[in-house]
């Protein structure tokens, strides 16, 4: 914990920034979840976020589905238009919460204290 910055965490995952990284990263959100590791700049984590609220706005579960709560047939874009992740409805609400707690954290910050790095 000594190499990174908390930002924000949940019981699903973590959002940090690295204390030692290179220049070009050091703008960078690095969210881990579940077996997912994602290093996002501030305009990736809030598309991040639209593409969150469209999954959990257009996607429905199959009603009949015995594993409802557990299936991972909820499909979500990822900034990296090749990456798309497979979530049940509960770990995209947590990602959800991951990422709205993420930015509002990243806001205060920057309300409180003023930009620590361009772009942050």
């Amino acid at each position: 914990m000594q190499d990174i910055n908390p930002i924000y965490h949940n019981p699903f995952g973590v959002a940090f920034q690295w204390k030692r990284n290179s220049v070009k990263d050091i703008n960078m959100v690095q969210l881990v979840f579940r077996d997912t590791g994602l290093l996002l700049s501030r305009k990736e984590l809030t598309d991040f976020q639209k593409n969150i609220k469209c999954a959990l706005e257009s996607h429905t579960l199959c009603q009949d589905c015995q594993q409802n709560e557990s299936c991972r047939a909820l499909l979500l874009d990822t900034p990296a238009p090749q990456v798309t992740l497979a979530l049940s409805k509960k770990e995209l609400n947590a990602v959800h919460d991951l990422v709205e707690g993420t930015l509002f954290q990243l806001q205060l910050d920057n309300l409180l204290y003023g930009p620590k790095e361009p772009g942050i």
